[in-house]
């Protein structure tokens, strides 16, 4: 008989090692989503203009694109631990410019840009170190466990300090609140360098001596190989193109469809809602992986994940509309974490982070922004309901990709590393 989850986690926080780093990563995250919500208001407040504001995603979204491949080879070339901590530390350094630069009266639109730009590229090489650094120190074994416990503690970080950030708006300037995430990076470094055990595995030097565009495209080159990776990155692609296009339109459905507007108490339980469904599926993900092994948790979880984006198209008052949505980001979560696991499971240590990298630019950088951009699309001739509806279809074609594969359908409960 397996241990329970929540024991399994214990054992996790009870390890010193495995405590720093889900903190670095907690405190991490909860700066980036004050950031998050600081950015936009701050350039508005400069320019007064929807397009220069929209330019903080698009400066945000392009880094994983454009240095995504490179990060991830770096990051099999180097030591995980320095490239994290010195990623954490110039992060720190680069943001730190707005508040200066606003305490001094001399902050611009464009230097508000630039940082945007300069540390989401930092974040790129950071989190290509990150991913190929928590197989290394808990063990591919434990793996769905610490996937899920690190998911679900930033969950509720995402969901909780967004609102928090929007209340100290009202008091305090956006640049001065942005200081906020700039702290979180040096406690964050510190943090990893207070790591004892090792973030990079044993590699074969012959094989890490180049950073040549052959090693650099290894990675990519691994996936195309590995069927049910090759499979679960179509999916992830999927999955991320529903849940980009659903938080592209979450507020305009809102207003239109449940007549929830802004400065509505519903429309926070709305985004509670979605943290909250994610919380039970970080939850709910290592136990399915645990009995049934990844693959076969994915066929489980698809069709579920399916029904619930319809349901959401469907919901017609906010309480119905706030389960709906606790429902999907429950499935949601499920499928993303998963699919992160299974490609640190079989991924060899010396294409760890290379793998990783590649996966995340298909799914993030690819999935979800063209959600975003078809939802944005649709809405101007349709309703928001059936744009919800046709988007969300993206799951059901997920789910028929999933159970057309017949090695996905045959795959052992647990994956071995592949050669």
């Amino acid at each position: 008989m397996g241990s329970s989850a929540p024991a399994r986690r214990q054992r996790l926080l009870n390890d010193p090692d495995i405590f720093r780093y889900v903190a670095a990563r907690i405190v991490s995250l909860t700066g980036s989503a004050v950031t998050f919500i600081a950015m936009p208001v701050l350039i508005y407040g400069i320019t007064g203009s929807a397009t220069w504001t929209s330019l903080v995603i698009v400066a945000e979204a392009v880094p994983y694109l454009v240095f995504g491949l490179w990060a991830g080879a770096l990051a099999d070339h180097v030591d995980r631990r320095r490239m994290m901590v010195g990623a954490d530390l110039l992060a720190a350094l680069s943001l730190a410019t707005v508040p200066i630069a606003f305490w001094f009266d001399a902050l611009t639109a464009g230097h508000v840009l630039i940082a945007a730009f300069v540390v989401r590229t930092i974040y790129v090489f950071f989190d290509a170190a990150n991913q190929g650094a928590l197989p290394s120190l808990v063990g591919r074994e434990r793996l769905p466990a610490a996937n899920a416990l690190v998911a679900g503690g930033s969950t509720v970080a995402e969901t909780v300090v967004p609102m928090i950030a929007g209340a100290l708006i009202v008091v305090i300037s956006p640049a001065s609140i942005i200081a906020i995430d700039v702290l979180t990076f040096v406690a964050s470094a510190l943090l990893i360098r207070g790591i004892v055990r090792p973030l990079t595995g044993v590699r074969d030097r012959d094989r890490e001596s180049t950073l040549r565009l052959s090693a650099v495209a290894e990675g990519t080159r691994f996936i195309l190989r590995h069927e049910i990776i090759r499979v679960m990155i179509v999916i992830g692609v999927l999955v991320a193109f529903s849940a980009g296009s659903l938080m592209a339109i979450l507020v305009v459905w809102a207003d239109r469809t449940l007549g929830v507007q802004e400065g509505d108490w519903r429309l926070g339980m709305l985004f509670g809602a979605w943290g909250i469904g994610a919380v039970v599926g970080s939850i709910l993900m290592p136990r399915l992986m645990h009995r049934f092994g990844g693959a076969r948790s994915a066929l489980i979880v698809l069709p579920f994940a399916a029904a619930a984006g319809i349901t959401v198209a469907l919901a017609q008052s906010w309480l119905t509309g706030a389960l709906a949505i606790a429902g999907w980001s429950l499935m949601y979560l499920v499928i993303a974490t998963i699919s992160v696991t299974l490609r640190q499971q079989v991924t060899p240590e010396p294409l760890m982070s290379r793998v990783m990298t590649a996966g995340r630019m298909a799914t993030f950088g690819v999935g979800y922004p063209l959600g975003a951009v078809a939802a944005g699309a649709l809405a101007g001739a349709l309703d928001t309901d059936r744009v919800i509806l046709i988007c969300q279809l993206s799951l059901v074609v997920a789910a028929i990709v999933a159970w057309s594969s017949p090695r996905l359908r045959s795959a052992p409960r647990r994956l071995d590393v592949a050669e």
